[in-house]
């Protein structure tokens, strides 16, 4: 089974901490971002993809071609933007069902295993005090509504955290622009796995969890050492 990582962005809010290492390197006890994601796949997982662009080199000389046994293949993220553009990228190569997360972002083991183990697609979200941006969950009865995508929340919600259980069918759908901009489309997950699931009929289950760390700046890189262990015992 494989596992998408997506570690293509600048980390531009993490100001100087990103100008020579891309932002899935910074570490948090000793470990970078990606290793602590690494370190809780499942043995379902026997390939991870990396998707990757500001700094790409570093990452390869960084990981090579393998991890404990567990095959890394590259992708170089395309033209276009967002969440979505960004798993588009490796759709040449992905093999029916996988998971996604964001190559920032810290993950429970539970959850990780979970999505892996998932018969239908699974959306991952979290309540929080303050949306940072991205994605807002508005539910009916349990289920998903709509997803409104902005960067100016600051409002107690749910928010999706970019951990996703999918299928190959996916490709088979139109990503969902959330927003242009002088000069670029931004293309979101959320926004598109939604659309996909109800264009098609595909099942879509929200799961709700408590374990899931946004590392946006350097305040959460901060904060998430005095939290990370809770995420993989």
């Amino acid at each position: 089974m494989q596992a998408v990582i997506l570690a293509a962005g600048r980390g531009t809010r993490m100001k100087g901490l990103t100008e020579k290492i891309p932002k899935p390197l910074l570490e948090v006890r000793g470990k970078t971002l990606l290793e602590h994601k690494f370190d809780v796949l499942p043995d379902e997982v026997d390939e991870i993809v990396l998707v990757v662009g500001y700094l790409r080199r570093l990452i390869r000389e960084r990981f090579g071609n393998n991890y404990k046994g567990k095959k890394i293949t590259y992708v170089e993220q395309g033209p276009a933007c967002g969440t979505a553009g960004a798993l588009w990228s490796a759709r040449e190569i992905l093999l029916e069902k996988f998971i996604v997360m964001m190559g920032d972002d810290l993950y429970s083991k539970d959850d990780i295993k979970r999505a892996c183990q998932s018969d239908t697609w699974l959306m991952f979200a979290m309540e929080t005090s303050r949306i940072q941006g991205g994605g807002k969950i508005i539910t009916i009865n349990g289920n998903i509504a709509d997803i409104i995508e902005s960067d100016e929340h600051s409002t107690p919600g749910l928010v999706s955290t970019n951990l996703f259980s999918l299928d190959i069918r996916l490709f088979g759908h139109e990503m969902v622009l959330v927003q242009a901009k002088e000069r670029s489309e931004e293309f979101g997950l959320p926004q598109t796995v939604l659309a996909a699931s109800r264009a098609s009929g595909i099942l879509l289950e929200l799961v709700q969890t408590d374990a899931w760390i946004q590392i946006t700046d350097s305040e959460d890189l901060k904060n998430a050492e005095k939290t990370v262990e809770d995420l993989e015992d």
